[in-house]
């Protein structure tokens, strides 16, 4: 099939490089325009455009994909499908018709849960016990498109944001190499999407990250989870941030309690290797950690040169 691959980040690329190695013709990547990035402020190209030179690809990255003259040059590849992983822009419906087999999206979601922008890390904070990737036809709704095939991901415990991201880049690139060659033979069976089973996964902001200690030590392991690469999940310590890398929910028995009845928010052990706080239900016990100004430490390297103590307060401006 001729392809023409719309992709941005590095969830993207192995579905490209899969499609690649499956020998499908791949006339065109388009993806978002290079960006400055870095304290040097260099321009820096998206991970799906390194790869698409990487392969001789030719490159199109257009500043709005929807303007009649970057749907010119969509139209003069003559693809036979678009296919769309985390491209970035909304296509118009001009564009979605444009393609024999029109567009296909690889969703980081089991559809209809979890349309929009951040799929992967709602699934985490949420709490949810599986994940997946679908192969959807797109329409000119959010995710709302006929879903054509799924792959499932199971969502271990001790799972974050960035494993999670991992796992299913590599079930869609899998998925989407074994969808190609159905969709050209016609052997699908489009399945519409039950709005009601829908739910929005809204775009993270840097101020989801801010820990609420009178939530339950199991939610917050899941937002710390969930969040861990970006914004992460933080806190103050002596007017400082403090980001929290990882960490369990334990109950009080595990937990070296050495204050009762504490506040949430209130330090209530300290280990060689861990450090307690009380929430609204249960207890955090940190393992890794990291202090404005700082680098990422275990607990047991952070306490060498902070001496945390049972009874100080995380949290308080």
């Amino acid at each position: 099939m001729k392809i023409v691959f719309m992709g941005t980040p590095d969830f993207a690329v192995g579905a490209l490089q899969a499609i690649i190695e499956a020998g499908h013709q791949v006339v065109a990547v388009v993806t978002q325009p290079d960006k400055p990035k870095g304290r040097g402020k260099e321009m820096q190209m998206t991970p799906v455009k390194v790869c698409a030179i990487t392969h001789g690809i030719p490159v199109f990255q257009p500043v709005k994909v929807k303007t009649p003259e970057a749907v010119e040059v969509l139209r003069g590849y003559g693809a036979d499908i678009f296919v769309v992983a985390a491209f970035g822009q909304i296509l118009s419906e001009e564009i979605l018709n444009l393609p024999k087999y029109g567009c296909v999206n690889i969703h980081a979601s089991l559809l209809p849960r979890y349309r929009g922008a951040g799929p992967i890390q709602w699934a985490i904070i949420d709490g949810e016990k599986r994940s997946g990737v679908t192969i959807m036809q797109m329409d000119k709704g959010l995710d709302t498109g006929d879903m054509l095939f799924k792959a499932e991901v199971e969502i271990s415990d001790d799972e974050t944001g960035d494993s999670l991201h991992d796992k299913l880049a590599e079930a869609g690139a899998r998925l989407i190499v074994e969808a190609l060659p159905k969709i050209e033979a016609g052997d699908v069976t489009p399945v519409k999407q039950n709005d009601e089973e829908s739910c929005y996964a809204k775009m993270l902001q840097k101020s989801m990250g801010r820990i609420d200690w009178q939530q339950s030590a199991d939610k917050l392991d899941c937002l710390i989870r969930g969040l861990i690469s970006w914004p992460g999940a933080y806190t103050t310590y002596h007017g400082k941030n403090l980001k929290i890398w990882e960490e369990k929910a334990v109950d009080a028995k595990e937990a070296a309690i050495q204050l009762t009845d504490a506040t949430p928010g209130t330090i209530v052990g300290v280990e060689k290797d861990a450090v307690y706080v009380q929430t609204g239900d249960g207890v955090l016990k940190i393992l890794s950690l990291q202090l404005e100004g700082k680098k990422r430490m275990a607990v047991r390297d952070f306490l060498l040169g902070c001496q945390m103590k049972a009874g100080e307060q995380l949290g308080q401006e």
